[in-house]
């Protein structure tokens, strides 16, 4: 190859890759520009879009103070319960108290005994009937004072 060929050459190569250069410039220009313009109408989407973010935003901070309310009332509720719960152990240790005082001045009660229970009004403090001869279901015991 002679010099002026390869001169050509490398004008001719020169040439293309500034041609070339000058197409991907302008192909990421015009590339930059799209982007750009969707940029602009994805941020003019999520603005048209702030009234439902804002009524949704107020919906949860209105549904978190009903919660809040709920969970107010549950507490009180609960202390509510718990102070009956120890209202009731309160008056039951009292019923056994006072079940327990009959016991121990009726002489028929033995309440020294390792099996002792208070009698409570309708119960006998010496069981001794054998659960077989009670009556069963829809059974009645028969009176002995009474003539069949």
């Amino acid at each position: 190859m002679s010099t002026t060929q390869v001169v050509w050459t490398v004008v001719v190569i020169v040439a293309v890759l500034v041609v070339l250069a000058f197409v991907v410039t302008a192909l990421r220009k015009r590339r930059t520009e799209q982007n750009k313009a969707r940029a602009a109408e994805l941020r003019g989407e999520a603005v048209a879009r702030t009234p439902e973010v804002t009524e949704s935003q107020r919906r949860a901070q209105e549904t978190e103070a009903l919660a809040q309310v709920a969970r107010a009332e549950a507490e009180r509720a609960e202390q509510k319960a718990l102070d009956a719960r120890q209202g009731l152990q309160f008056e039951e240790a009292r019923r056994e108290d006072v079940l327990r005082e009959a016991d121990r001045i009726d002489p028929g009660v033995d309440n020294t005994s390792d099996d002792y229970v208070p009698t409570t009004p309708g119960t006998q403090a010496t069981d001794t009937t054998d659960d077989s001869a009670r009556p069963g279901p829809g059974q009645h015991r028969a009176d002995p004072t009474s003539r069949e």
